[in-house]
């Protein structure tokens, strides 16, 4: 079962000055995070209740550019930063392959694991694009039995308040591309996600809770990549930039609606 967008990729040259800056502009708390000793990578993660953002640097060039995440990641350092991929979470990654197209589809699974500053392990297993980009997400399914994803982790989760007073999570994620329709039909041959227009030539998919668009370069005034976030608290709009990628967050006085702790969404 599709569940949503889990996490957003973003390459940075320091996890952690990354962290500083969306605390200082937006109020959001890096709380999670680790190293990928297979992808030669390390992270910080602001939890967005299950979903999140992911600000990934590099430890170990050489690991990095033979691996699928760690080549993306320094690839698109190497212009700056910013959105590399993002993954979408479903709970059953076998059945999501069994409905995958023969040609163009995924590559996987493949199992991963991350270990934590306090030794315990985060795992999942993934199936992705032989080529991962903005436009070409991949899939994620993790395992409910380890670091961060048991029950009690979760709820804890969905309670966590960030410095901006309140609670935030993810809305939607534009990506911008000449071939809007093209890149929504993959999702929709992947995962028989909802397609429709979005206003003048973009397309939105729907994805569980979440909104993702697709849009011909040019619309707005700051052209590039950009996340929406929503707080439960009323606050005017705040703005970040992490590479070419633009984080909007937006207040609100109405009450978030929690995801079912039973199910997961969430590297």
């Amino acid at each position: 079962m599709l569940i949503g967008i889990d996490h957003v990729v973003l390459a940075v040259d320091d996890p952690d000055a990354a962290a500083a800056t969306l605390e200082r502009r937006l109020g959001l708390a890096a709380t999670g995070g680790g190293r990928h000793a297979a992808y030669g990578t390390v992270n910080r993660l602001v939890w967005l209740g299950d979903a999140f953002l992911e600000l990934i640097g590099v430890v170990d060039a050489g690991v990095a550019r033979g691996s699928w995440l760690g080549r993306s990641v320094l690839d698109s350092l190497e212009g700056g930063g910013g959105l590399v991929t993002w993954a979408i979470a479903v709970d059953d990654l076998d059945d999501a392959l069994r409905w995958a197209p023969p040609k163009g589809g995924l590559l996987g699974p493949a199992d991963g694991e991350r270990r934590r500053p306090d030794g315990r392990i985060v795992r999942w297993r993934s199936a992705r694009p032989a080529e991962v980009s903005p436009t070409a997400p991949f899939l994620i399914e993790h395992d409910l039995h380890a670091a961060e994803w048991s029950a009690p982790e979760r709820e804890a989760r969905q309670a966590e308040r960030h410095p901006l007073g309140g609670r935030a999570r993810l809305a939607s994620l534009e990506v911008e591309t000449p071939s809007p329709a093209v890149a929504a039909g993959r999702l929709r041959s992947l995962l028989a996600a909802a397609v429709e227009p979005a206003g003048r030539s973009a397309v939105r998919v729907r994805l569980g809770p979440h909104e993702a668009r697709f849009a011909v370069p040019g619309l707005r005034p700051r052209s590039g990549p950009s996340v929406d976030l929503v707080a439960d608290v009323p606050l005017r709009t705040r703005v970040a930039r992490i590479g070419d990628c633009t984080i909007r967050l937006r207040g609100t006085a109405v009450t978030l609606v929690e995801p079912d702790p039973g199910t997961a969404t969430g590297v």
